[in-house]
């Protein structure tokens, strides 16, 4: 029988919190074409000229804010999601991360060494998009090309419907909704508006044809912001969320060009003025509490939300070591060790 393993693959994390490491960090997440999908001469204008001399250290001063004894809170709980998922498989897991440690090619040489013929590849994204999950894929393929390319792989599909995800956020987010709230705000991560017309090969739906997510399309199958309102209108349902209870937006913005809208940030100074005063917020693009959710809307988003004359601020944390996530992941596992005997 084919020896198999599985690789779990999340975004990453600076080594520490120094201005240095940070820097190295934001320099190897900026530079990826898809990242930042511009000619190579303005990437590395943009991002060595402009970006790393002043952002790091104002990042590495965020990262401070969240940071355990440990290390990376991000790292950290990809490493308890591994171990927690390895006592439910036999087949033995290794984990990486995109940028930074532990490091994709580190985790091929480990496997290479145990003789792995089959590989599962599992990126911790639920939604398509160019600069989170179609990296991660083409920087695994890239490696095993090199390394070992006698294995055999399969990669799981975004999982924006999967019913056991969107179960597993509900499960999880239930607990903090309650019946006085206002508003559940769903943010997502932002991407340019430019990646969705890239990623429609017909160019011809995305962004383009009215109401484009709603029409049905095959492009839809690399379109993030469809995929997003899908979780979204799949977990209203479970959770029965009366009409007009919640609101969809897109959070981290990096350049000045024309980005996915509203802007979660614009949304939580608007909202008082709207007579929202009390919301709870969850952003179902990350599966584990990061710099994006715990410092951008923890700590930054209820500062902006309640200096605008909000009241009440829940965040809804993202799925962690949730058991229905462990347990879903599990089951990916041993759908795909089914398939391959």
């Amino acid at each position: 029988m084919a020896r198999k393993a599985v690789l779990i693959l999340n975004l990453g994390s600076p080594d520490s919190t120094s201005t240095a490491d940070v820097r190295k960090y934001l320099k190897e997440f900026l530079l990826d074409e898809r990242v930042i999908d511009a000619n190579p001469v303005a990437r590395n204008l943009l991002v060595r000229g402009i970006i790393l001399p002043t952002r790091p250290k104002k990042t590495a001063a965020a990262y401070k804010k969240v940071w355990t004894d440990e290390g990376s809170p991000l790292v950290l709980t990809s490493k308890n999601v591994q171990e927690k998922v390895q006592e439910q498989v036999d087949i033995p897991i290794e984990l990486a991360m995109r940028y930074g440690s532990p490091s994709i090619p580190d985790a091929i040489t480990r496997l290479k060494a145990q003789n792995i013929e089959k590989l599962f590849i599992m990126p911790m994204y639920p939604h398509y998009a160019m600069s989170s999950y179609e990296t991660v894929l083409v920087r695994v393929q890239e490696e095993l090309k090199i390394q070992a390319p006698e294995v055999t792989w399969t990669v799981l599909q975004p999982f924006y419907r999967d019913e056991d995800y969107i179960n597993a956020l509900v499960e999880s987010a239930r607990p903090y909704i309650t019946d006085d709230l206002d508003k559940v705000l769903f943010s997502y991560h932002g991407v340019p508006e430019r990646h969705m017309r890239k990623a429609d090969t017909s160019n011809a739906h995305c962004m383009i044809t009215p109401d484009c997510c709603s029409v049905c399309h095959p492009a839809q199958s690399t379109c993030y912001r469809h995929q997003c309102f899908e979780t979204t209108k799949a977990m209203i349902h479970k959770l029965g969320l009366p009409l007009g209870k919640h609101a969809v937006s897109f959070q981290s913005r990096l350049t000045k060009e024309p980005w996915l809208r509203p802007f979660t940030d614009h949304v939580l100074e608007e909202f008082p003025k709207q007579g929202v005063k009390r919301i709870a917020v969850i952003c179902p693009s990350f599966v584990t509490d990061c710099l994006e959710t715990l410092e951008e809307i923890e700590m930054e988003g209820r500062e902006e939300f309640l200096a605008a004359g909000g009241e009440s601020f829940t965040m809804i944390p993202c799925l962690n070591e949730h058991p229905a996530w462990i347990t879903m992941l599990s089951n990916r596992i041993r759908d795909w060790d089914t398939s391959e005997d």
